[in-house]
């Protein structure tokens, strides 16, 4: 059996031990540190827009926070992309407010823009205006950040931007997670770049910045004793983790580099092929990190379903996955509002996520390749 060919796995750029070693050698092995520190301001210089990093457990550790600061209450409304993974939703309901859910558009495969201010007057209508909206820059591609961007001042909602998978993507050339209110990030192992697990919260200020890293210490107020006024978290980064994050950084342009290289792969491979469309920016104003490479099959042409090519991979030790599925088709999520058609729900259908790695070798993109021919052939 050849060995397996991962749909994202973690890949080293060689120097994360050093940053790591330096920790153990100076004892910094705790949620605060030089590391810490460091890979704040690396993050803070890469993405510019003088937004203020802290770092943290998980992404979604940084929407809970978001949601936190942006005042989100009980049996209050926040909007949310339905094409997404869990974690983009979940912490909506840890604060006991109410999700509702937005169809995508085909463009970006992100938010609709017209379904959002649908959403939006809909809550209104009702009494109840949203206090904040999510949303996704969805396998690395940027939403249409000027239309939502519009929207959200229009109607003063405050922009939450789950950036997790689009490090290093740009929107007009700006990056993703500078656009909102707060941006989140994610490093987590099959990411663009990893620190094994890890987050980010991204914020206009230094004085949000500090209130995110107070409330991720568990709330401990200044005084000699231990004293809490507020309900903290145990959502801070530790130092030894982001050793490794001062590391992946000196790789991420390297690690989107290749992605975007195994995107023309997929480009050039299927560009004969009848029924096969592969995920790609629709203008120049889109700069995705191709975090993960898509297809969306039209089985009526091709003859094979998504589901077809999978297990045709699966057969050759090859991970591919479907796209997410809409949060509005989850159990969990069953009686919560949505706003839209069914554009996420047919992308559930008939897309698949393929092998994207930015460790991926010439000899793993013959192997997929030839996976794939036999299919389509």
């Amino acid at each position: 059996m050849n060995n397996k060919i991962w749909l994202s796995s973690p890949h080293m750029g060689g120097t994360e031990q050093k940053y790591v070693q330096e920790a153990f050698d100076t004892n910094w092995v705790a949620p605060l540190g030089p590391n810490v520190n460091g890979f704040e301001k690396d993050l803070e210089n890469y993405i510019k827009e003088e937004s203020k990093v802290a770092c943290l457990a998980s992404g979604t550790a940084a929407i809970h926070l978001a949601l936190i600061l942006s005042g989100v209450k009980l049996n209050e409304e926040v909007i949310c992309q339905s094409m997404t993974f869990s974690a983009s939703a979940n912490p909506i309901t840890y604060l006991g407010a109410k999700p509702i859910f937005v169809d995508s558009e085909l463009d970006t495969w992100n938010i609709c823009p017209i379904h959002l201010e649908d959403a939006i007057k809909g809550s209104i209508e009702k009494g109840k205006k949203p206090k904040a909206m999510i949303v996704v820059h969805l396998y690395g591609m940027p939403a249409k950040m000027d239309a939502i961007v519009a929207i959200a001042k229009k109607y003063e909602i405050i922009l939450i931007e789950d950036a997790a998978e689009a490090l290093g993507a740009t929107y007009r050339g700006k990056n993703c997670g500078t656009f909102g209110d707060f941006g989140i990030l994610s490093f987590n192992g099959n990411k663009i770049i990893t620190t094994s697990g890890g987050g980010a919260l991204v914020c206009k200020t230094d004085a949000m910045k500090q209130k995110a890293i107070f409330l991720a210490t568990q709330a401990r107020d200044n005084a000699p004793h231990y004293q809490h006024s507020e309900i903290g978290y145990n959502y801070r980064m530790s130092n030894i983790v982001a050793g490794i994050g001062r590391g992946q950084m000196e790789v991420l342009d390297q690690h989107v580099a290749l992605r975007r290289k195994n995107n023309q792969f997929y480009r050039n491979l299927f560009k004969d092929v009848k029924g096969v469309t592969v995920f790609a920016e629709p203008t120049a104003d889109f700069y995705s990190n191709h975090w993960l490479s898509c297809v969306v099959i039209d089985a009526e042409i091709t003859g094979f379903t998504r589901e077809d090519l999978r297990l045709q991979l699966e057969k050759e030790n090859i991970e591919a996955r479907p796209l997410w599925k809409p949060m509005h088709l989850q159990p969990v999520f069953k009686n919560c509002e949505y706003y839209g058609a069914k554009e996420a729900e047919t992308l559930f259908e008939k897309g698949l996520c393929l092998p994207s790695g930015s460790n991926l070798t010439d000899e793993d993109r013959s192997r997929i390749a030839e996976a794939i021919m036999k299919l389509v052939k």
